[in-house]
């Protein structure tokens, strides 16, 4: 998949077949996270495969549309890391680009994902960080809801808005 198409055809997928994904590519989705821009290259992030199906199913009652994690092959935790981060809340902006980092990732290789937000709701965060055990300095920014499409969309909307476009002055 060429990457310009890669980047417009890309949706979030909701449905999936239940079927595991390989271990291997799942390593390959996380390292394109870390091939993510961030501040001052301190790529304060760190990442939590979650595959256990409890865990899953904790989340799902934490995070209210969370339902397509029921058939997801792993969540992936995108989690930013205060003592690393470049000055306070540059986690979230260098999180936030490993997360599209994984999206992508997970399109180029035909799967299925969604962006569950968990910041800035602070009661999602606090159960979340809990249930995955985080340190104090650790905040989950988003989870990551990867599988194999139980169907994929064959049509791109038009999101392109050129009145949304200003030109060196609102």
């Amino acid at each position: 998949m060429e990457l310009y198409e890669g980047l417009i055809s890309r949706r979030s997928i909701r449905y999936y077949t239940g079927e595991k994904i390989d271990e291997e590519i799942i390593t390959k989705i996380i390292r394109a996270g870390m091939y993510a821009p961030s501040a001052r290259n301190r790529r304060p992030w760190h990442f939590v495969i979650i595959d256990d199906r409890d865990i899953i199913g904790k989340i799902m009652e934490i995070h209210p549309s969370a339902t397509m994690l029921s058939k997801a092959s792993h969540a992936i935790a995108v989690c930013g890391d205060e003592k690393l981060e470049n000055g306070p809340g540059y986690y979230k902006l260098d999180c936030s680009a490993a997360t599209q980092n994984i999206l992508l990732a997970a399109h180029s290789m035909r799967l299925g994902a969604v962006w569950l937000g968990i910041e800035p709701r602070e009661a999602r965060m606090k159960a979340v960080d809990s249930l995955l055990g985080l340190p104090e300095h650790i905040h989950t920014l988003s989870v990551v809801s990867i599988g194999i499409p139980d169907n994929m969309p064959v049509t791109t909307p038009d999101r392109f808005e050129p009145e949304k476009i200003k030109r060196n002055k609102w």
